[in-house]
This record gives C-alpha cells, structure tokens and sequence, in this order.
C-alpha cells in the first residue's frame, strides 16, 4: 500500500472464462500484507474513542463476579445478529429455547443460530492453543455448515470454484470475488498479516482491513459474512484488546446494513479505505457503548433478583444457584432444574414456583403442562 490515499489501489479486475462459454471479470484485491497510512483526519480521532470505550468494556469482563455466564447470552445474541444479516430469520426468545420448542417450519433458521454459537465458542477455546489462522476459521465454518442450509457447499473447505455475490449467476452478479487459482496467494497474505507484529498499524485499524479482505476474498462458497464477523471478535481477543469476548458488532451491521455493504464496496470501486475504516470504527464506538450499557443494566437487575431472592428465606441459597446459571441460558422448565440442580422434581417445582411468584421468572408457553419458564427481564436487556 501507499501512504498517499490517491495513489491506493483497492485491486484490479480480471477476465476469466466460464466453461469457455462466456467470460466474466473477477476481482483481485491488493494484499494487506503492508503499511498502510490513512489521510483522514477524523480516523485518529475516532480511534482514541474507540480504543478508550472498548478498554472500558473490557474491564466489566475482570470485574463482574460469574462474567463468564453473562457472555453465554452475549455469544447467543451475536450469532442471532450475524445469521439475520444473511437472512435467518429466528427471534431470540426462539433462540434460547430448545429444538423441540421450534415449529418445524423454523428449525433450520434456529439451527444456524445454534451453529454460529458452537463455531464462536469452538474458535475462542482454540484460541488459547493455536494463533489466529486459517485452519481455525476452516474448522470454525465446518461447525457453522454443519446440517443446514449450505451443507453441500464443502463446509471447512477454501472453495475450489468461483462464486459471487448479488444476481442469480455470474453474469447477473453485482460483484465476483477473485478467481479460485487466486486464493492460495491471498490467503497467505492475509494470514501472515493477521500475524505481523513489525506493521504499525493500530490493532483496531488492522481489524478494520482485515475485515475488508476476507469479505472481499470470499474463501468459501457459502458463510462468508458470518465468518468473516466472527473473525473481528477473534482479533480482538487475539490481539490483548479484549480478554473475553464480550465485543459484538453484528448488531450494528443488521441496522445500518445497508451502509454496511456500501462500505466494503466504496474500498473496490473508489479505492477508499479511509472511509471503511471510519464506518467501522464508528460501529466499534457505538458497540462498545451499548455493551456497556447492557452490562451496567445486567448489575442492576443482579442486584434487584438477589434482594428478591432473600425472600425466600431457606431456598435462596439453591435459588441464586440457579439464577446465576439461567444468566447464560435464560430458559427453563421443572424437570431441567431438577438436572441442573441434583434435586427432586417436587422441589424444583416448588422453587420455580416461588421464583414466578415473585417475579423472577415469567411462564411462557400459557399452558398448564409441560411449562416453560423464562429470565424476560433479562431477556429483554439484549433486545434494546
């Protein structure tokens, strides 16, 4: 890359040919593999909000007593996010519940949900034994294709045809990403970039680009978009800046889906970085504050289900054992608390009971049997 912002050059085009029928123009972006200088002013500004605001984040996952709970929904809500980009269409009070709650017209839908939380949890543990690189993301889409829509497009596989986006073929798409023969070479850009320590770019910066390349790469022939989101967390953890991933832009993007994608294609066809990396810092700012927001929220109705809880005099101490649980995973019925718990069905049913009475938990099915329970206080904190 150049330090002169007129001179940068996003990639080039090239001819291809399909099956020797017609020929098409795929796109070959620069590497990333390299300094990079931005000349926009606002960037250094929105950096140091964005670097100070993440940093303030952070400190809620050293702080708060049973974090780890917490980030069970946080993961839940990120990957309801990320797949409705692509058109899921699941809720998260459906998110939450089990597969035989889930009408069998949405079980797909709900099922890759399901996937994108396995890939995410999957990809932060491996993280603790292997560096960011391309094997973990491989392994990461194999989990997010497993058994759902694009399972024959060879999940865990770097694609080995062209594919493109927007249109119904090739010669209808509003944008083709490099040809197959290209991605050996880019992909090892890439991975090398997400590993050069000598390149002073700022982390946040790096992520930003990085986020833009793999998008514009492609690699595989379906998840893509979810992949390549789930990568900025894995960066993030990766590079120090968080140290549990509690960071979560999705939401973000769903909004301003729009200028989302208008972002990464201003990179190709305006040669402008600079305004990509402004969108996304932007989006980092704005996530970050929510995220504080939903944690700050998170201690006060802690707070308020705790005093609640004294009044149940010798049952608090099992209720606030399965309180701290119900934060990862909001929903449940009698007989999953007697599990979880190791307590008799009776008594389970007595404290859910109690715990609906005053007010913790919510009965959410309306029927007389086989009831479901729900956190929607809760719930409702990662609705806002």
């Amino acid at each position: 890359m150049t330090p002169d912002k007129e001179l940068y050059i996003a990639g080039k085009y090239k001819v291809n040919f399909h099956k020797k029928e017609f020929e098409y123009k795929s796109f070959l972006p620069t590497n990333v593999n390299q300094p990079y200088m931005w000349t926009d002013r606002r960037i250094p500004v929105l950096l140091e909000s964005a670097v100070k605001l993440i940093g303030e984040l952070n400190a809620y996952s050293l702080l708060i007593p049973d974090v780890d709970f917490f980030i069970g929904m946080h993961v839940k809500n990120e990957a309801l996010k990320s797949s409705r980009i692509e058109g899921t269409r699941t809720e998260l009070d459906e998110a939450i519940l089990p597969e035989k709650e889930i009408l069998p017209e949405k079980r797909e839908d709900w099922q890759e949900v399901q996937n994108y939380i396995e890939a995410m949890n999957f990809s932060v543990e491996k993280l603790k034994e292997l560096p960011l690189c391309l094997r973990l993301l491989k392994d990461s889409h194999a989990i997010l294709l497993k058994n759902v829509r694009g399972k024959e497009k060879e999940p865990g596989e770097i694609r080995r045809s062209q594919n493109w986006i927007g249109g119904t073929n090739l010669q209808m798409a509003s944008f083709i990403p490099p040809h197959p023969d290209e991605l050996p070479d880019l992909l090892g850009d890439i991975e090398l970039f997400w590993n050069n320590q000598s390149l002073e770019i700022p982390k946040l910066i790096k992520i930003a680009i990085s986020h833009y390349q793999f998008e514009t790469i492609h690699p595989f022939l379906d998840g893509n978009g979810r992949i390549g989101r789930l990568l900025i967390t894995l960066q993030l953890i990766e590079y120090d800046i968080l140290t549990k991933p509690i960071f979560y832009i999705s939401d973000f993007l769903e909004r301003y889906k729009g200028e989302y994608y208008d972002g990464l294609t201003f990179v190709r066809t305006r040669n402008d970085l600079d305004q990509w990396i402004i969108f996304f810092l932007s989006a980092a700012i704005e996530t970050a504050k929510k995220g504080k927001q939903t944690f700050e929220r998170i201690i006060d109705l802690r707070q308020k289900y705790e005093k609640k809880i004294l009044e149940l005099g010798v049952r608090a101490k099992i209720a606030h054992q399965l309180l701290i649980k119900l934060f990862s995973s909001p929903v449940i019925d009698v007989s999953g608390a007697s599990e979880l718990l190791g307590i008799s069905i009776s008594t389970s049913n007595t404290l859910i009971n109690e715990l609906e009475k005053i007010g913790i938990l919510k009965e959410s099915t309306g029927f007389s049997r086989n009831r479901i329970f729900i956190l929607d206080e809760y719930i409702s904190l990662f609705k806002n």
